[in-house]
């Protein structure tokens, strides 16, 4: 067991209070990364880093790390907890941000037991994870893990034009530090599931032991405008329809599969947008994720080879655009083991489970053994104002991650 307790107050005090933070007109959470509202989240987080007597460090890419240095040796890798504090539009307060706000309660509660860890130890808020102004998503992760290059990722441009880099450098967070400068010994996230599996089946916990496949793909499909009323079915070339095909394709491949591949057909946009013209193009994105590298090829070769054939039997030119491709992720086995046995201890159900979602763990696991600990989300909802973890959940969570943590900075 831990030397230390969880202060539920002080952590889900400190959830609501940051959930306040980056509210617009209408009262949405929107917090997307390099914003104003970021900034102010990122007050905020580091505040309470220094009131727990973490020295704060901010890497280029703009991750933002508490450190206990704790009196044993500054240069040992940490234990390392984390996740981030960016937002969706329209968010709710839980995704990410528990999992900051759950390993710097950690921390300020082994300190306050009088814990003496053998190493130092850490709590990260990652850049950029959702991705919904810059992209890739998990981007300050991946910088981190040596996938991205810190000078490509600070020169994306986001949706409404601005460079990532200049506005780090715009709200105080564009840091001195390589990315990769504080390497983990180990990496835990606790996050909440964004998915109805915990709830569902009455577990508490989740150990998560693996991680989907991602493949973002975008889809540009031109044929040729012309009149709704006066040209005949047959001789149209009709970029709307051929469109809409795909993602029939798309939908009733998945659900035809008796395997856990799923297909999202997230962003689609006509041209010239008019309710009496044929579509000359349509854009539009395509989401596939399988928790198997083989099945997840298998569909985009499937893909592609639909979208090859369509062209000809719609007469239209199809081309594609690879948005972003991540591989399967395999969690450290001992890490998840130590999930489990720490549930068990403290009585609480437990599941093994794949992660249908990206986070930033994936990435740190590419350089350090990694594990995630998943806490029920009500309705399986996120993305969503509505999104709601009960607070015994959440302090459950973060008493498992204490209880690994402790054993990780006791070896």
């Amino acid at each position: 067991m831990s030397v230390g307790v969880v202060n539920a107050a002080r952590l889900l005090g400190r959830l609501r209070t940051l959930g306040d933070v980056g509210r617009d007109g209408q009262g949405r959470l929107v917090r997307l990364a390099g914003s104003d509202a970021d900034k102010a989240g990122r007050d905020l987080l580091a505040a309470w880093m220094r009131e727990a007597g973490l020295e704060v460090a901010v890497d280029r890419i703009g991750n933002m790390f508490g450190v206990w240095r704790a009196g044993v040796d500054p240069k040992a890798p940490p234990v390392m907890m984390g996740s981030h504090i960016d937002t969706v539009i329209d968010a709710g307060i839980y995704d990410g941000c528990t999992g900051v706000l759950g390993g710097l309660e950690v921390i300020q509660a082994l300190k306050e037991g009088g814990f003496a860890p053998r190493r130092p130890l850490a709590v990260a808020a990652f850049t950029n994870e959702e991705g919904v102004r810059y992209a890739p998503d998990m981007m300050g992760s991946l910088v981190t893990a040596g996938g991205l290059s810190v000078e490509d990722a600070l020169a994306s441009v986001g949706t409404d034009g601005a460079i990532l880099g200049a506005e780090l450098e715009r709200i105080g967070y564009a840091g001195a530090e390589e990315p990769g400068f504080l390497k983990p010994h180990a990496y835990l996230e606790l996050h909440v599931e964004q998915g109805p599996v915990l709830e569902r089946e009455g577990f508490s916990i989740g150990a998560v032991a693996t991680l989907q496949g991602i493949s973002w793909q975008r889809v540009t499909i031109v044929g040729e405008a012309n009149h709704a009323g006066t040209t005949p079915m047959s001789l149209r070339r009709d970029a709307g329809v051929a469109a809409a095909r795909v993602v029939t394709f798309l939908s009733d491949r998945a659900r035809a599969s008796n395997t856990p591949t799923v297909a999202t057909i997230g962003c689609m946009r006509f041209e010239p947008d008019a309710i009496n013209v044929i579509p000359s193009r349509a854009t539009f994105t395509v989401d596939l994720r399988d928790p198997d590298e083989a099945r997840l090829q298998e569909e985009e070769a499937a893909l592609a080879g639909y979208l090859d054939k369509l062209q000809d039997s719609e007469g239209v030119a199809i081309s594609v655009e690879r948005l972003a491709r991540f591989q399967p992720v395999t969690f450290d086995y001992r890490l998840v083991a130590m999930i489990e046995t720490a549930a068990r201890t403290r009585g609480l159900a437990c599941r093994r489970m794949t992660s249908g979602a990206g986070h930033d763990a994936q990435m740190i696991a590419r350089v350090a053994p990694a594990a995630m600990i998943f806490v029920p989300s009500l309705g399986g909802i996120s993305h969503n104002p509505r999104e709601n973890t009960p607070d015994a959940d959440i302090i459950a969570g973060a008493s498992i991650l204490l209880d690994v943590v402790t054993s990780l900075a006791s070896e």
